[in-house]
C-alpha cells in the first residue's frame, strides 16, 4: 500500500470505512454486486438491512426491506406478509430471486433468504 492510498484511506469517514468493510463482507459471502444487478437475472444479493417497511396497501400485505452492502442498494419484497421473524434493520442477510426494476430500483419478489449470523 503507498502513501496515497494510506493518505485517502485517512481521510476517509467512519461511514466510509463502515461502507468499506460491508462491501468487503458482502463479496466474501457470494453476493453480486448490488450497483451491476440487471433486471429480469437471477441474483444473490447480500448486505445488510436498512429498512423495514409496510406499505399501505389496502387488499394484499407486502414487507419491503432495503438490503444495502456498502456500496448500492436492493429491495426485498414478500408479497402477503405484514412480518418475518428475524428481518429488521441491521440485520446482515443473503437473499436470491429474479431481479425485476420498479420505479428505478432493483428489487426482488420472495426472495429465498438466510440470515448469516455473527455478521
Amino acid at each position: 500500500m503507498g502513501l496515497r492510498e494510506r493518505l485517502h484511506d485517512f481521510s476517509k469517514t467512519q461511514a466510509e470505512h463502515q461502507a468499506d468493510v460491508l462491501q468487503e463482507q458482502a463479496l466474501t459471502e457470494g453476493g453480486d454486486d448490488l450497483t451491476a444487478l440487471a433486471p429480469r437475472h437471477p441474483a444473490c444479493v447480500c448486505g445488510t438491512v436498512r429498512t423495514v417497511t409496510l406499505p399501505p396497501r389496502r387488499s394484499v400485505p407486502a414487507l419491503v426491506a432495503e438490503v444495502w452492502d456498502g456500496k448500492g442498494a436492493v429491495n426485498l419484497v414478500w408479497i402477503g406478509r405484514r412480518t418475518i421473524a428475524g428481518i429488521e434493520p441491521g440485520v446482515f442477510l443473503r437473499a436470491r430471486g429474479r431481479v425485476a426494476e420498479v420505479r428505478g430500483v432493483p428489487t426482488i419478489f420472495n426472495p429465498a433468504y438466510e440470515i448469516v449470523p455473527g455478521a
